[in-house]
């Protein structure tokens, strides 16, 4: 029962709280009754810019008009610079794949070359020399 009591009461302060901020005014944003008609020019002023700044605004050039070379010179570094960084990654992923197929051909070699001692080991009878000394000098 004390649970349900305990609820009850948090309920209610959310409520009264939500009743309490709905009615204060935000601090960023006023509400649109309190703005007159000369806060709202102003904010027109502020937001909107007139047509010969917003035509010198965006790109001073037509999308059919010749690049400026300051403009080629530019994409070509960008261009250069990402082929640069590309090959040097790609080459980087080259080298640890070699590095890593090397040291598993090592390991490899390493193995079989085990095995085939141990199967020597274990196969010897004593009557022969070991393999070692059955090797022909050229």
């Amino acid at each position: 029962m004390n649970w349900t009591r305990l609820l009850f009461l948090s309920c209610l302060a959310a409520i009264a709280l939500l009743a309490l901020l709905r009615e204060g005014e935000g601090a960023a944003v006023r509400s649109p009754r309190a703005a007159g008609p000369e806060e709202k020019e102003s904010l027109k002023k502020r937001i909107f810019m007139k047509e010969s700044d917003a035509s010198s605004f965006f790109k001073k050039r037509g999308k059919r008009s010749p690049k400026s070379q300051d403009e080629i010179n530019a994409e070509n570094r960008q261009r250069l610079s990402a082929d640069e960084r590309r090959r040097e990654y790609y080459e980087e992923q080259r080298n640890e794949f070699e590095n890593y197929v090397e040291e598993e051909q090592d390991e490899q070699q390493e193995r079989t070359r085990e095995q085939v001692e141990q199967w020597r080991q274990w196969h010897y009878d004593g009557l022969y020399p070991s393999y070692n000394y059955q090797r022909h000098n050229i």
